[in-house]
C-alpha cells in the first residue's frame, strides 16, 4: 500500500515536472522566436541606421570638400588682398612724392614768373632807352655838320647795342626770320642745323629777352621778329 502511494507520488511528480518542462519549453519557443523577430528587427534598424550613416558621411565628406574648397578660395582672395594693400601703400608712397615735387614745380613756377617779370621790365628798359638813342639819333642827323667834322650815324651805334649780347647762331635767326618770317621751331632748325631741343631753347630764349614776338594760335607756335629789330638789322 505505502509502495503504491509512492509510486502514485512519483508519477504525479513526473507528470508535473513533465508538464512544468513542457510548458517551460514553449516558453522558452515563444521567447526564442521572439528574440529571432526582435533580431531582425533591430537589424533591420541597425541597417537603417548605418544606411543613414553612410549618407551622413557622404554629405560630412562634400560639406569638408566645399570647406576646403572655400578656405583654398579664401587664402587667395587673402594673398591678393595683401598684394593690394601693398600696391596701395606703393601708390600712396608715390603720391606723398608727388605732392613734394607738386610743391618744389610750384615755387620753380613762381621763380620763374618773378624772372619774366624782370624781363619784362628790363625789355620795357631797352625799348625806352633805344627810342631815346633814336631820337637823340635824329638831332644830330638834323643839326648841320661841318665838312671838317666827320660824324657817324646813330644807327650802327644803336644796332651794335642792340646786338651786341648775341651770339652768331641767335643772328642768324634773327636774320632768317628778317628774311622770311614766320617760321616756327622745327622750321628754324631746318635753317640752322641744329637739335630739337637746342633749337627749341635758343627760340624761347630770344622771345623771352624781347627780339622775337609769338603766336600760339596753333602748336607748334610761329615766331617773327619784332619790328624794332627788324629796322635795326635792315638798316
Amino acid at each position: 500500500m505505502e509502495f503504491d502511494l509512492l509510486l502514485l507520488t512519483s508519477i504525479l511528480l513526473f507528470a508535473v515536472a513533465l508538464i512544468v518542462s513542457l510548458l517551460y519549453y514553449k516558453r522558452l519557443r515563444e521567447l526564442r522566436q521572439k528574440y529571432e523577430e526582435a533580431r531582425d528587427v533591430v537589424g533591420d534598424i541597425v541597417v537603417s541606421f548605418n544606411s543613414q550613416l553612410r549618407g551622413y558621411e557622404e554629405k560630412l565628406e562634400a560639406v569638408s570638400q566645399k570647406t576646403a574648397v572655400v578656405s583654398s578660395k579664401n587664402e587667395r582672395v587673402a594673398s591678393t588682398l595683401k598684394e593690394q594693400v601693398g600696391r596701395l601703400e606703393k601708390i600712396a608712397g608715390k603720391l606723398d612724392a608727388l605732392s613734394g615735387s607738386d610743391q618744389r614745380l610750384v615755387a620753380h613756377v613762381q621763380a620763374i614768373d618773378k624772372r619774366m617779370e624782370s624781363l619784362a621790365t628790363a625789355q620795357d628798359g631797352i625799348t625806352k632807352r633805344l627810342e631815346e638813342v633814336e631820337k637823340i639819333g635824329e638831332i644830330i642827323s638834323a643839326a648841320p655838320k661841318p665838312e671838317s667834322i666827320k660824324i657817324e650815324a646813330p644807327i650802327p651805334i644803336k644796332r651794335e647795342r642792340a646786338l651786341a649780347p648775341l651770339t652768331e647762331t641767335e643772328l642768324r635767326v634773327l636774320k632768317t626770320l628778317a628774311n622770311n618770317s614766320p617760321k616756327t621751331a622745327p622750321e628754324i632748325r631746318n635753317e640752322i642745323k641744329l637739335t630739337r631741343e637746342h633749337t627749341a631753347r635758343l627760340m624761347k630764349k630770344l622771345y623771352e629777352e624781347g627780339y622775337l614776338e609769338r603766336s600760339t594760335q596753333k602748336i607748334p607756335y610761329a615766331y617773327r621778329i619784332k619790328k624794332e629789330m627788324l629796322k635795326i638789322l635792315k638798316r
